[in-house]
């Protein structure tokens, strides 16, 4: 059972900056400690990008989170800011309660993956795949250790 969106990912060129913002900003907190890697085999074909290196953040705000990641390897393509006319958005995340179920029945829905399945990563599984139009959306079932379980984020007020 697919249970709701779990966080929204962005790129930015300076991470420090931008986690500094979000919290001024809008109020996000830093959730947890920023990560980072390179030269990792494992993350790489967790998001499908070969040799990359990155430093990343999960930010948390209202029924939110936001995860950032500061791409250093391979460069960004560009240094501009998409427009509101532009397409596509870095990535979305679904959580899900048995996340090898979800990959087969979106695998049967048109979603592909290049993974044969979902990774363990100990606080979560995940897997990305594309939509049929190539968008990213990323997969995962939260372990009871996470610390950023869907359900710690408040509930929605009607």
């Amino acid at each position: 059972m697919i249970r709701g969106i779990h966080h929204v990912a962005v790129h930015v060129h300076d991470l420090d900056r931008m986690i500094d913002f979000y919290r001024q900003a809008f109020g996000f907190e830093l959730v947890g400690e920023a990560f980072d890697w390179s030269n990792n085999a494992f993350i790489d074909s967790i998001v499908d990008v070969p040799n990359s290196a990155a430093r990343g953040a999960m930010l948390r705000a209202g029924t939110c989170y936001l995860e950032m990641f500061q791409y250093s390897q391979p460069a960004p393509r560009s240094d501009q800011p998409l427009q509101p006319y532009d397409k596509g958005y870095t990535h979305f995340c679904v959580d899900a309660t048995d996340i090898e179920e979800e990959y087969t029945r979106l695998k049967a829905l048109g979603m592909t993956f290049s993974q044969p399945a979902p990774i363990d990563v100990g606080h979560v599984k995940t897997i990305y795949g594309r939509d049929p139009e190539g968008n990213l959306i990323e997969i995962q079932q939260t372990a009871e250790h996470c610390e950023f379980p869907l359900a710690a984020l408040p509930p929605v007020i009607r």
